[in-house]
């Protein structure tokens, strides 16, 4: 997709997006509800009218030269929706066939039932639709959409309407079906942690922009803005004043990644780069800092901490550290800080 953008009435949906997605890659548009990311999967589908800029696949221009679209039916490409959007009225096995027409009968039914073995509903061939639970319906929905052989996979949020247990399962062989599958996939998603799991690469979209493609490790370690940061979990916010290249915080002084000094900046540090050491309560070298609250959330627990710096201002920061760990509340920590998960922006 090339400076794609596409307006609702005076509503700017999408604003100048450019994007590609290689054979076997997984790309994952990730953003908040209304960002433009279904509306650009719409497009890159012929759901949605292009307006502005061009679409190929396999370097073909999907507008033809009268100006008219090539329609979704010729363009290779697999479509998955939250909804399964099966046909009530036909059987799992002629679900699955419904695209391979013109297959031979028993070809189309030795694909079909591939695909279906592979996602563990071979058993379920004979059955119905309404006969299926949410998750057994998304996996029939994978395999109609895969059984064709697309060069393209489109999906649309496509677990969100299922429980988080199931949706961890399918998720995991979903991925593995495309992998094996080398169909390239446009994956859109508002969950983070989904994003990570899924994709190569990752196009997180604001307001109808990509602020950032990169791997999911360069995203997660190295956000190129305060959004990016923020949007893969809550940071702790210290702002101030560069000097000498660094910036003061209770935590110690912060490489200022080549802003100015006497530049205004924000710090962001995520929770897993504050490490914190049980210090004993008579040690008056850690009295400025002390536990809140701790709680436990299953593989990690988040403390809450309450510090002060040399001119006794006064900081909330929560640092979550890996397993069980639950130190009481106002016992004296020391805190270690984990550059590689702190952040520097300037103000604007």
């Amino acid at each position: 997709m090339e400076d794609i953008s596409h307006d609702f009435g005076s509503l700017r949906a999408v604003d100048q997006v450019t994007l590609d997605v290689q054979p076997g890659e997984v790309v994952c548009l990730l953003g908040p509800s209304g960002c433009g990311k279904s509306t650009l999967l719409r497009i890159a589908a012929s759901l949605e009218e292009l307006q502005q800029g061009r679409v190929l696949i396999n370097g073909e221009d999907m507008r033809k030269p009268s100006g008219r679209m090539v329609p979704p039916e010729q363009r290779n490409v697999g479509l998955m929706f939250q909804d399964s959007a099966l046909f009530p009225h036909l059987s799992v096995l002629d679900n699955v066939t419904f695209g391979l027409a013109r297959l031979p009968a028993r070809e189309r039914r030795d694909r079909a039932m591939h695909f279906l073995d592979k996602l563990g509903m071979a058993d379920s061939a004979e059955r119905y639709p309404h006969m299926l639970s949410g998750g057994q319906q998304q996996r029939v929905a994978l395999a109609r959409a895969l059984a064709p052989g697309p060069g393209l996979m489109l999906l649309d949020e496509p677990f969100s309407a299922l429980d988080a247990r199931l949706r961890d399962r399918i998720r995991d062989d979903t991925l593995h079906l495309l992998k094996s599958a080398g169909a390239g996939t446009l994956l859109v998603t508002h969950d983070p942690e989904e994003a990570l799991f899924m994709a190569d690469r990752i196009a997180l979209m604001k307001d109808g922009r990509i602020l950032q493609t990169d791997r999911p490790v360069d995203l997660y370690c190295n956000p190129r803005d305060p959004f990016v940061a923020t949007f893969f979990g809550e940071v702790n916010r210290i702002e101030g004043v560069v000097e000498n290249g660094r910036i003061g915080t209770p935590l110690g002084p912060v490489d200022a990644r080549g802003l100015s000094d006497g530049t205004r900046a924000l710090v962001m540090i995520r929770p897993e780069g504050i490490r914190v050491v049980v210090v004993g309560d008579a040690d008056d070298r850690h009295r400025e800092s002390h536990v809140i609250m701790s709680r436990l959330l299953g593989r990690n627990s988040m403390v809450h901490i309450c510090m002060h710096d040399t001119q006794n201002r006064e900081y909330h920061l929560h640092s979550t550290m890996p397993g069980v760990f639950l130190p009481h509340e106002n016992q004296r920590v020391e805190l270690h800080l984990d550059q590689s998960q702190t952040f520097v922006f300037p103000i604007d």
